[in-house]
């Protein structure tokens, strides 16, 4: 068992304030955020949606290459992008779907067999499992 941590450092109202958000496990780095990187032009802020978008093409990458692995398909390569849409939803905002566009070079798969397994990849990425109330596409093709 492991567990990830981050930190925000928020000052100021909703509109006007910023922020820092600290990757504290890795150490890897600070991003500023605010809501206007959110909602508006990123202008070299992030969001919690860019964030969510990268925890989900890296984890869905790992996924798919285990999977293929275990099928005895091991990949060259996979690329991955997660597009998070936000936006207006009720009273507020809300995430609004995710898109997943992969592109995997895995030599001697066939096609059929590599797309089950992007699907199946799809479902059972543990971060595809705790955004299951959002709708995830998955756009994925062999190279």
């Amino acid at each position: 068992m492991t567990d990830r941590n981050a930190t925000t450092q928020w000052t100021g109202d909703l509109k006007n304030g910023s922020g820092t958000v600290t990757l504290d496990s890795s150490n890897v780095g600070e991003f500023p955020v605010t809501w206007a990187s959110r909602a508006e032009d990123p202008d070299g802020r992030t969001s919690p949606e860019e964030l969510i978008a990268a925890a989900h093409s890296a984890c869905y990458s790992m996924q798919l290459s285990g999977l293929l692995t275990a099928a005895g398909t091991p990949p060259e390569r996979i690329d991955t992008s997660a597009e998070v849409g936000f936006g207006p939803r009720g009273e507020g905002f809300a995430i609004t779907g995710i898109a997943l566009t992969v592109r995997a070079k895995v030599p001697s798969i066939d096609a059929d067999v590599f797309h089950q397994a992007a699907l199946k990849a799809k479902e059972i990425c543990p971060v595809s499992a705790a955004l299951t109330g959002i709708t995830i596409t998955l756009d994925a093709v062999l190279d």
